[in-house]
């Protein structure tokens, strides 16, 4: 049964005019009757709509989620996935999930960002799924306790498994939020674990909390913000538990929850200015910069949940937060929080680009550095040789590099709807033949697809749809018509401008072909290292194969000793900047494979810091890939093979092989210390800035 109940909020509490709709089943007078005089519609409160012009309160009883059938206090399980099979098993023969196994393949992914075993023998396993067709919550007991890998070591005993609709109405998530609240209650989990059958279960559940007398909130302000991966039950609990602790200790908080249906109740800028101290406790990425000054603790999502008040008394004597580079990017105003947020989004991209960039560039790297030799057409693997097959292996990665970076920016706007329409748009853009173009957008046409897909399937997503139409909005209308949208964007408007770009820039370089090399070295350099595979990088590439078939091998020469300088130069600079806490530790693992994948010519190495920090890396790149070809032009190096890197000059396809060495090496300290003095520079404004808004 779903019970909708329409109030208005304007009234007192005694003046609530109720107005029932009531889906699928007839409605008991029993619970109108139990909400009129002894439950607080507070307590039901969710969410909130305009009928008529008038702002109405929505609420759902949490009977439309748990019924008696759905508990089972006897479990025959003896392992996890006995009792996760057992429980979905339930939900199935209520009609709340139709596919089994998906339901079970998504709640084993959720366990794989984190256990969802509590201390106390209680366990939460939940997932987000397509398979759910209405939201339910599954109750279970194991008398003799499975082991579950909580973190106390102990079995787990009682169980909740939440099943939430992937997409559609997200009410459902603050009644969970409100029941979850159940267990950090004193003696409710013994209650529960004695009740002798599943109605009395149910009526604990349902049971009216008694306020407890709580000191005066007379010590202050305190902010908290948690969130989960998932955003579905550890938000929520640790939400209720910090609330519970503030109050036991005399103070006020104010929770920001980061869940599944968004960010809620954000602190504004005042109440932080006059916070006390702000509790962190996260397991995704927040906005932690506007708190800076304040005393602040990080943790994760379940540490308030064990000892709430222990967790407040540690930020209270914490130190004030002082915030990385990176983070004091954002300053307190709307178009600081703007920049933040497209900040978090490109990380995302990011963040699950990198492992396509590290296996697919060794792989490239090892099986050319192994199995390669120089032919004409550049470094060649023999027919029939095992490193074709690893080769193979590392470009399907490499492939796959630009449109991850893309869907996952558009994913960390829109959320799923946005994943498929931002892989197409990643695709298209990368792959010139879509629009005529002899080479893709490369990593710049990622950032821009991924940003225009989002933000296009985020409207789409958030309009006003017919109840019915409403759950095919997330699964079919906005993927496709985002798929639509930036197919046709790419194809039909901005392919043609690119296509004349490109073909623009291949005259430049032909006009300049005969004039000064040193002058054509800082075009052909600076083209090399600004895009890293993108149309400028390709442009100058192809010119120079072209320019080997007419005898002048000279504009590869200064091609090859450019290519590996932007990779091999932020290798350089993640060992350098260690010391000067510039990078992230994501950015110097990244940093030993950008290296590697720079021995062999791979210039995409470097896409991954670009895509992050593209106003101090980019410009490195260009100055040090300038270096590098006008000392090649200026050497007179030449190269006879379509390829670049060390592993060209070492396998004697360069005609001064020492001195090309020499002019990459040159070019790769050059950009490292010009990206080590920018991130520097940006990082000294971005804390000056920082404490100018802490001081004011």
């Amino acid at each position: 049964m779903i019970l909708l109940i329409l109030f208005n909020n304007s009234r007192s509490e005694n003046e609530i005019t109720l107005e029932i709709q009531c889906y699928k089943y007839p409605v008991k007078a029993l619970s109108l009757l139990y909400l009129k005089h002894r439950g607080k519609a507070e307590n039901y409160l969710i969410g909130h709509c305009r009928i008529n012009n008038t702002l109405l309160g929505v609420a759902i009883m949490i009977t439309s989620l748990i019924n008696e059938n759905l508990i089972c206090l006897n479990l025959s399980a003896k392992t996890k996935e006995d009792v996760f099979v057992e429980m979905i098993e339930l939900l199935h023969a209520q009609g709340r999930v139709n596919d089994k196994a998906q339901f079970l393949a998504d709640i084993y992914a959720r366990e794989e960002l984190g256990n969802t075993g509590f201390e106390d023998g209680v366990a939460l396993p939940h997932a987000k799924s397509a398979a759910v067709v209405e939201p339910a919550v599954a109750i279970g007991i194991s008398r003799e306790g499975i082991e579950y890998g909580a973190e106390d070591g102990q079995p787990s005993k009682l169980f909740f498994m939440i099943a939430s609709p992937d997409g559609g109405a997200n009410h459902h998530i603050e009644v969970l939020a409100k029941l979850s609240s159940k267990l950090i209650e004193e003696g409710f989990i013994d209650n529960f674990m004695s009740a002798e059958n599943a109605k009395d279960a149910l009526a604990l559940l349902l049971e009216k909390t008694e306020e407890e007398a709580v000191p005066e909130a007379n010590k202050g302000l305190l902010i908290g913000v948690t969130g989960c991966p998932v955003g579905v039950a550890h938000t929520y609990l640790a939400a209720e538990a910090l609330e519970k602790g503030a109050a036991e200790l005399g103070y006020e908080i104010k929770v920001e929850t980061n869940g599944s249906i968004g960010v809620k109740n954000s602190p504004t800028a005042e109440e932080i200015a006059r916070a006390e101290a702000v509790i962190v406790a996260c397991d995704r990425q927040v906005d932690t910069s506007r708190f800076a000054g304040k005393r602040v603790i990080k943790t994760g999502v379940k540490a308030p949940i064990k000892d709430a008040k222990g967790v407040i008394k540690q930020a209270l004597e914490a130190p004030e937060y002082v915030a990385s580079a990176e983070e004091t990017a954002a300053t307190e105003s709307n178009a600081s929080s703007a920049r933040s947020d497209l900040y978090r989004c490109l990380m995302n991209g990011v963040s699950h680009m990198i492992p396509f960039v590290v296996t697919g560039g060794l792989l490239i790297a090892l099986a050319l550095a192994i199995g390669g030799q120089p032919t004409e057409a550049g470094m060649a693997i023999p027919p029939g040789s095992l490193w074709n097959k690893v080769l193979d292996v590392g470009v399907v990665a490499f492939t796959l590099m630009i449109p991850i970076l893309a869907g996952y920016i558009a994913y960390a706007i829109a959320d799923r709807p946005a994943l498929a329409p931002g892989l197409i748009g990643g695709w298209i853009a990368n792959n010139g033949s879509f629009y005529g173009a002899d080479a893709g957008t490369g990593f710049i046409g990622a950032i821009v697809a991924g940003l225009l897909v989002g933000y296009f399937v985020k409207w789409v997503a958030t309009r006003n749809y017919h109840k019915f139409i409403q759950p095919l909005v997330p699964i079919m209308i906005a993927p496709i018509t985002g798929s639509l949208f930036i197919a046709g964007l790419f194809i039909f408007v901005i392919g043609a401008p690119i296509a004349g770009l490109m073909e623009g820039l291949n005259t430049m370089l032909t006009n300049m072909s005969t004039g000064n090399v040193i002058l054509l070295g800082i075009v052909l350099g600076g083209m090399a290292g600004f895009d890293m595979g993108g149309p400028f990088n390709k442009v100058a590439f192809l010119f120079s194969v072209g320019m080997i078939a007419s005898g002048q091998t000279q504009f590869m020469g200064a091609m090859a000793c450019a290519i590996p300088v932007a990779p091999l130069g932020m290798s350089l600079a993640t060992v350098i900047g260690r010391k000067f806490n510039i990078f992230e530790d994501s950015e110097i693992e990244a940093g030993k494979a950008s290296g590697a994948m720079g021995l062999v010519g791979i210039s995409e190495g470097a896409i991954p810091f670009a895509a992050q920090d593209p106003m101090s890396v980019i410009p490195a790149n260009v100055i040090g890939s300038m270096v590098a070809a006008v000392m090649a032009f200026s050497f007179g190096i030449t190269n006879s093979v379509a390829h670049g890197g060390p592993v060209v000059a070492l396998l004697g396809a360069m005609n001064k092989p020492v001195l090309a060495l020499a002019c990459m090496a040159a070019g790769a300290v050059v950009t490292a210390l010009v990206a080590v003095s920018l991130k520097k520079m940006r990082q000294a404004k971005a804390q000056k800035e920082a404490g100018d808004v802490a001081t004011a």
